[in-house]
């Protein structure tokens, strides 16, 4: 099978890691490269689907496509070698992948402390690998909760089969340490498995088994339903504790053990550092855990379950209503992972954890954004946003991610966020009363108002069985997604130029789409000449046909050569003129439909009713002006008429930016014409006659 146009232009320009940035304009792309010199020059001006191909000054080179640029600029940033290369559009917002969208998001927050960027590194890498493992041990759980509620198995603990289900997901949480140990340890440098490897001694049935020890002494934590315990190790008392499923432990020793490694690696000879490194790492941060590390991180971790457990029980509604109002903000900075191990700390300690409930209803106020968002993309015809939206909220919905949704999506569409915070606050209100009303009752007898979970779970669907008065919470969810939901189909998530680019696009797939005259003609031979004349007579009249193109604007006319643009100069956009503009409005030189109407408003395509097709481009290299200048007065789609103003151009501003203020015009299907003659050397009104074409 062939290379996509898309592959072979990359290719052709150097490969992807030639690409420092790709913009794209009315009909080309722009690359600014690393190296110019790799591109094949050749290559590209004899490939199908690029009308030329033109160096400019320095590694900046221009790949002519015609109308269809959008879409091969759409292609070549879905490519999968091009994930990592530089992206933004002609607009200046860019088309930016996924991980451009994050790492752009989570810059905000980064460089002004460089140990706290640091920190909340370490502490995602930490989790983040992860994550598969949690959520599908959390819809384990939940699936287990439901069944239980239907009466469809026993909640027996003495069953075998029981037991069994239970050691499924079990395993997860309780050998969680060293899963963070492990990805602690790598995100440092050090050998990883020696990391759990440390963490693993602290969860050794011999180890384990020192709580019942002769020698140890125990005392009850009745604010926390734990007991703690201290044992006599060679005359040095020990702290013990149960440090499954505890992440504060693995987070410290890591940093520790990367201390010992690194400085280990330092003095000890290369050449015997795959044996002793590991040997004195074991002896000396394992003590260092025990007796230290291990008992500080219990301490830390229980201090701030039982600060927040105060706050719950004594701020509820501020708790609820402020959880899902920071997370929009929290989790695309990725300072969300904080509040992630303070749940796996708060079952731990406590035995259940608050949090989660209105975490909940961020998630589905996000989702229900999505779901608007995927709504209006089937109304539209949006093909692309409606893939983007589908898979985001089947991500969402089942699984309880919302990276995709958010960097899918929410980040690049500003009005998102206004929609989508309304549904987070009125959720968190909701969830924050009814919790109130309808208290929980934890397995220790205890009450606390405000949903409450004894498992970790990621809030989707399949998980709504896993909390405690369940449909305190599944009010308070729906909630949240239905407000964001008809709040984003009822005042969109795009701004008036976005909608207006993305319905022209439809109706350009749609065109496409639809049987062409030349289809028509193709028909088969057959067809009797009875059925021919019935059909001539519902045909619609002929259109006019289009034998001359007028100068949009007023100004002195130029040849293509004299424009200083060597793409228009080279015909690839076909025979046209340039204009040296002496007034401010931009007019439709023809009549037909704008295929094309720029964001930036620097260019318009019309499309005649016999097929004409005029390219107007207001300036040079005014793209990169992104609109500033420019007031646009139609949409892509819209039909105009000859003497139409397209845009109203400040053309001071234009030459104070730097760039040229000849106005391009050309007609773009030129070849498919028998000829198409310039007027120049001569000063024009806008409407006046510039351009000859014969059928």
């Amino acid at each position: 099978m062939a290379d996509s146009l898309a592959s072979q232009i990359i290719t052709a320009i150097g490969g992807p890691e030639n690409v420092r940035s790709l913009t794209h304009c009315a009909t080309r792309l722009r690359f600014e490269l690393a190296d110019a010199s790799k591109v094949d020059q050749n290559a590209l001006e004899h490939m199908k689907g690029v009308l030329g191909a033109v160096p400019q000054s320095g590694d900046r080179f221009q790949v002519v496509i015609g109308g269809g640029v959008a879409t091969v600029y759409e292609n070549i940033m879905h490519l999968p070698e091009m994930a990592n290369a530089g992206a933004a559009s002609a607009s200046g917002e860019g088309q930016k992948s996924n991980a451009d969208v994050k790492a752009e998001a989570r810059s905000k927050a980064r460089g002004k402390v460089a140990w706290l960027d640091s920190f909340f590194e370490y502490l995602a890498d930490s989790f983040r690998p992860i994550l598969g493992v949690l959520l599908g041990a959390s819809i384990i759980i939940a699936l287990v909760n439901l069944l239980i509620s239907l009466n469809v198995i026993p909640n027996d603990e003495a069953s075998a089969g029981w037991v069994f289900v239970k050691a499924i997901w079990k395993g997860v949480f309780y050998f969680l340490p060293i899963m963070v140990a492990y990805n602690a340890s790598k995100k440092l440098k050090v050998d990883p498995w020696l990391g759990g490897a440390i963490m693993a001694i602290l969860m050794t049935p011999q180890f384990t088994s020192l709580i019942d020890a002769k020698t140890t002494t125990c005392v009850e934590n009745a604010a926390l339903g734990t007991k703690s315990c201290t044992a006599n190790i060679f005359g040095i008392p020990m702290a013990l504790s149960d440090y499954s499923g505890n992440v504060f432990v693995p987070l410290l020793m890591a940093a520790v053990l990367a201390l010992v490694y690194h400085g280990l690696k330092k003095i000890i000879p290369e050449s015997v550092q795959l044996v002793f490194v590991p040997f004195f790492c074991m002896i000396i941060v394992g003590a260092l855990t025990a007796f230290i590390i291990g008992p500080i991180g219990v301490w830390v971790g229980n201090g701030l379950g039982v600060g927040l457990a105060w706050m719950n029980t004594h701020a509820p509604f501020i708790f609820a209503i402020i959880i899902p109002l920071l997370y929009p903000f929290l989790v695309p900075l990725g300072l969300h992972w904080p509040l992630n191990a303070l749940m796996l700390m708060n079952i731990q300690t406590l035995g259940y954890d608050f949090i989660q409930g209105p975490m909940g209803v961020w998630n589905f106020a996000c989702f229900g954004a999505t779901a608007g968002v995927l709504f209006i993309a089937v109304r539209d015809k949006d093909k692309d946003m409606r893939q983007t939206a589908l898979g985001a909220l089947a991500a969402g919905l089942l699984g309880g991610v919302s990276e995709p949704s958010l960097y899918g999506i929410h980040l690049r569409y500003k009005l998102v966020y206004k929609r989508m915070l309304v549904g987070c606050g009125l959720g968190g209100v909701v969830i924050a009363v009814l919790g109130w009303l309808f208290p929980s009752v934890t397995a220790a007898g205890q009450t606390v108002h405000g949903v409450t979970t004894t498992a970790f779970a990621f809030t989707s669907l399949l998980t709504i069985p896993v909390f405690d008065q369940m449909w305190v919470y599944a009010v308070s969810i729906a909630v949240s997604f239905l407000t964001s939901f008809f709040l984003i189909i009822t005042f969109d998530y795009r701004t008036p130029e976005q909608k207006a680019e993305v319905l022209a696009r439809a109706a350009v797939d749609q065109k496409a789409a639809a049987p062409t005259v030349e289809a028509k003609e193709a028909a088969p031979a057959a067809t009797t000449a009875t059925a021919t004349a019935t059909a001539t007579k519902t045909e619609a009249p002929a259109a006019a046909a289009t034998t001359v193109v007028n100068a949009p604007v007023a100004g002195h006319v130029i040849a293509l050569d004299e424009t200083g643009d060597p793409v228009f100069a080279s015909r690839a956009l076909g025979e046209g003129v340039g204009i040296q503009p002496t007034d401010s409005e931009v007019m439709a030189p023809v009549s037909g439909v704008l295929q094309t109407v720029a964001e930036t408003g620097h260019a318009f395509g019309i499309k005649t009713d016999d097929g004409v097709e005029v390219l107007v481009h207001v300036g040079i290299d005014t793209v990169k002006m992104n609109g500033e200048g420019f007031a646009v007065k139609v949409k892509a789609d819209e039909r105009v008429n000859a003497g139409d103003p397209l845009v109203s151009v400040d053309f001071a501003k234009v030459k104070d930016a730097g760039y040229s203020t000849t106005t391009l015009m050309t007609v773009l299907n030129t070849a498919a014409l028998t000829s198409v003659t310039p007027k120049t050397g001569i000063d024009v009104k806008a409407g006046d006659e510039v351009i000859d074409i014969q059928r």
